[in-house]
């Protein structure tokens, strides 16, 4: 990658060139901040005004460059990647910043295909148009390390798919490779023959509607896109219908759709309608749709309301023998609603009152429960709230109206419903609403108190620490911040000065303040909180701002849950306190080992490592420490209680001031209970 501040150098000077002059360039107030911050190495508040100034001037290519290169410096590639694509948008020919996008497109993991197809084109672009030889030949070499593994997996994989049987992983590495390396067609056909190896797989024709759409194939775009869009993988087809038109199909984009994905009943069923529905003006659609409805029977048997509409169809061009043995299996086997239907064709009694037949010719729970399981959750959620106003005593379908809000992102909704179905005397349906309910109920409580404690033994200190917490949020509905109220408190049984140990190990205070958090994103939340700190052993009273951003994430098997295996937790966090001179004081703790059980005693063992650093350097805040540790649930105790044992190696990274000597060792036990109300 071509080096940062070189270039930094010359975008600032393309813009001291080329920017209006101070008075009438409203970017200028912005700009001079974030200059001001970047040589003060306050990475955070440039970004904020290089943002500020990118607002006001979108069109200057120089402030995408300069606030690409400084969220490069703080790690945030993603971002840093999206204002490099912008810049080559706004001017193509800055071969500089091409290359610099080139580099982060090729690392990027979202939609790494087409990712890296666009940095292929780039290196290719720069190596054959550059002026410059530094970048010709960087160029030049970043092709080759792109394109020759690329040609070379293409033709393995080509020689596989010639020489042995067909399966679904062969023809999808084939069309991967070849989507990057911009083969279109054959990337494009062997997407459909993986599909067809695997059509449960929905996620590949996505893959395939963005080859046609590259290849400038609309109609191929939009058959794959509609047959993603008609049952299978609910997420596919939720994202297919996001990039669908907002119009309906036409009649030959289903035909299309059909070409790609002839199997599908939803799309035989849904045109099948859809030509019944035209064919009082053309009659030959009428044939067309039997054909449809036809196709759906022989492929689903137990389809009968497909069945039922066939028999129907057949029954009305006089053609009894061949509706009759079809109507008499929907009859027999059908619900019903269905059946109903088929009864007043042929004028038999009906199995239901007449009214309710005719109002509610199809039952609308079965309704729901198809465009459920099609993915038509809008659709799911009107059948199912009728089917609830027609029987207010069914837990069944409280429980669907729940998982059908919840996919719809109405958690309050789906709340309301859970806690209707977790009542039923079905214990399968109780149990399963009670763990929905259980899951949601804190996120949308208006007011949610919660209190932790962490009781800590050191043998370095040979001291108890203690550390708690008791907040009440309040969460305003819609509104990105919760008010709150907290008390904290931070101490140990010792009561030993802070000559002796660093102030932030024992305060021997309680903290009282007020203050405002983010709602989680991705595991992300912000605070701030304002108030006073009561030291309990001098009496002293200290106004205390604190705030900051936290960040965490766990993959793998909980302790909480029922499976064994690997996990992974990681927390990060950046604190600034007042009371410490205005420090930030910032933290990464992780932990990386196996859940299983001993006996009927669920644990983790695991191999820890943290990290602590300070904006002022102080040796207290600024050491690495690893170490082995386990943690259970003791028997008999509430689950959210755990204990903790932990032994670690610290190392400080400052020893400026340090009264200790620079490594430690340490056995720690620890004890953590939360409960939220």
């Amino acid at each position: 990658m071509l080096p940062v501040i070189p270039v930094l150098m010359i975008a600032l000077a393309q813009a001291l060139a080329q920017a209006p002059a101070p008075e009438t360039d409203p970017a200028y107030p912005p700009l001079t901040a974030a200059f001001a911050s970047l040589r003060a190495h306050d990475y955070d508040a440039a970004i904020l005004s290089f943002e500020k100034a990118a607002t006001v001037s979108p069109r200057r290519t120089d402030i995408r460059k300069n606030l690409a290169y400084t969220l490069l410096k703080t790690g945030e590639t993603e971002a840093a990647r999206q204002q490099f694509g912008e810049a080559v948008r706004l001017d193509p020919a800055d071969l500089h910043v091409a290359l610099e996008y080139a580099f982060l497109c090729y690392e990027a993991r979202d939609d790494a295909p087409a990712r890296k197809a666009e940095a292929r084109r780039i290196f290719l672009r720069v190596r054959d148009t550059a002026g410059d030889a530094t970048l010709r030949e960087t160029a030049a070499t970043a092709f080759r390390n792109v394109d020759e593994p690329l040609a070379s997996g293409i033709s393995r994989w080509q020689q596989v798919v010639a020489t042995s049987k067909p399966t679904f992983s062969a023809r999808y590495e084939l069309a991967q490779l070849a989507e990057q390396r911009d083969e279109l067609p054959l990337a494009a056909a062997n997407y459909r023959e993986a599909f067809l190896l695997l059509p449960e797989r929905k996620s590949v024709l996505l893959e395939l509607a963005r080859v046609e759409n590259a290849r400038g194939n609309q109609e191929g775009r939009t058959a794959a896109l509609l047959a993603a869009s008609r049952g299978g993988e609910p997420r596919a087809s939720e994202l297919a219908r996001e990039q669908l038109p907002e119009r309906y199909p036409y009649v030959y984009e289903f035909r299309n759709a059909l070409e790609l994905d002839g199997k599908n009943n939803t799309l035989h069923r849904e045109l099948a309608y859809l030509l019944l529905s035209m064919s009082e003006k053309d009659a030959a659609l009428r044939t067309e749709a039997e054909r449809e409805f036809a196709a759906v029977v022989a492929a689903s048997p137990a389809d009968y309301l497909a069945a039922a509409q066939l028999g129907l169809l057949w029954l009305a061009d006089h053609r009894e023998t061949e509706a009759m043995p079809l109507l008499k299996n929907v009859l027999a086997h059908g619900d019903a609603a269905t059946c109903n239907r088929v009864r007043m064709a042929l004028h038999l009694p009906l199995e239901l009152e007449e009214r309710k037949a005719q109002e509610n010719i199809i039952d609308p729970r079965i309704l729901g429960e198809r465009s459920y399981n099609a993915g038509f959750l809008k659709d799911a959620l009107r059948f199912f709230t009728l089917a609830q106003e027609a029987n207010p005593v069914d837990a069944s379908t409280a429980l669907k109206l729940g998982w059908t809000n919840n996919m719809l992102h109405d958690d309050a909704m789906a709340l309301h419903w859970f806690d209707v179905a977790r009542r039923s005397a079905d214990s399968s349906i109780a149990a399963e609403a009670r763990k929905a309910y259980e899951s949601l109920r804190p996120g949308q409580q208006l007011v949610r108190t919660t209190l932790w404690v962490y009781p800590l033994f050191s043998s370095r200190w040979n001291d108890l620490f203690g550390y708690g917490q008791i907040k009440t949020e309040f969460r305003l509905k819609k509104l990105p911040l919760h008010p709150y109220a907290s008390v904290r408190y931070m101490g140990d049984a010792r009561g030993v000065g802070i000559n002796y140990k660093p102030l932030a190990l024992s305060e021997s205070a309680f903290v009282m303040g007020a203050g405002v958090a983010t709602s989680s994103f991705h595991g992300a939340l912000g605070w701030f909180e304002a108030g006073s700190a009561v030291s309990y052993k001098y009496g002293d009273l200290w106004r205390d701002l604190r705030g900051g951003v936290t960040w965490s994430r766990a993959r793998g098997a909980s302790l909480g849950g029922d499976s064994s295996g690997a996990f992974l937790e990681t927390t990060a966090d950046s604190v600034f306190i007042s009371r410490f001179n205005n420090n930030l004081i910032n933290y990464s703790q992780n932990k990386l080992g196996y859940t299983g059980a001993v006996g009927g005693l669920r644990m983790q063992a695991f191999l820890s490592g943290a990290v602590t650093f300070d904006r002022q350097r102080q040796y207290w805040a600024n050491f690495v420490e690893v170490g082995p540790g386990i943690r259970f649930h003791p028997p008999g105790m509430p689950r959210s209680l755990l204990l903790t044992l932990s032994g670690v190696h610290g190392v400080y990274l400052v020893n400026l001031n340090n009264p200790r000597r620079p490594n430690y060792n340490d056995f720690r036990a620890g004890v953590w209970y939360a409960i939220t109300k």
